[in-house]
């Protein structure tokens, strides 16, 4: 009996509009701030480095460099203070937490490979079919002068 009491009480405050997103995913999350009486949002943009709990009890660390310092926040997943999260590129990682990402420094720090989308792989194969090179700009460059010397 309390248990079902307790699941329908928990199952009222969960989010109904919570992202979906993983860990290595580079989310924007927009928080309620309150400055005296007034109330802002406050964005903060990094890498999912872990996610933990399930339930109300679920939380997420975001980690970014900001001036050159490693900076983490772990945020509730189902917070009231917490007004939105946008994905702002999914990643692909093999791990559950990237703590290794802490001793990596400069680019490599947020550096997560970015994940090719069944999209991204029908486009790649529709263009090889066409002959279209997909290749990056500086090497379609680089091939089209060895290619007018023929």
């Amino acid at each position: 009996m309390s248990q079902a009491l307790f699941d329908k009480i928990e199952s009222e405050q969960y989010r109904k509009d919570a992202a979906k997103f993983n860990v290595g995913d580079t989310v924007r999350v927009h928080t309620k701030v309150k400055e005296g009486e007034k109330e802002r949002i406050q964005m903060f943009t990094g890498v999912v480095i872990g996610r933990r709990g399930h339930g109300l009890n679920a939380t997420f660390t975001v980690r970014r460099i900001s001036y050159g310092e490693g900076v983490e926040r772990v945020f509730p997943v189902h917070s009231p203070r917490v007004e939105k999260i946008e994905v702002e590129r999914q990643g692909h990682v093999r791990r559950a937490k990237l703590t290794y990402l802490r001793k990596r420094l400069g680019k490599g720090a947020t550096l997560v490979k970015e994940k090719e989308t069944k999209a991204d792989k029908e486009l790649k194969a529709a263009a090889a079919a066409a002959g279209i090179s997909t290749a990056a700009p500086a090497l379609a460059a680089e091939a089209a002068p060895a290619e007018a010397k023929k």
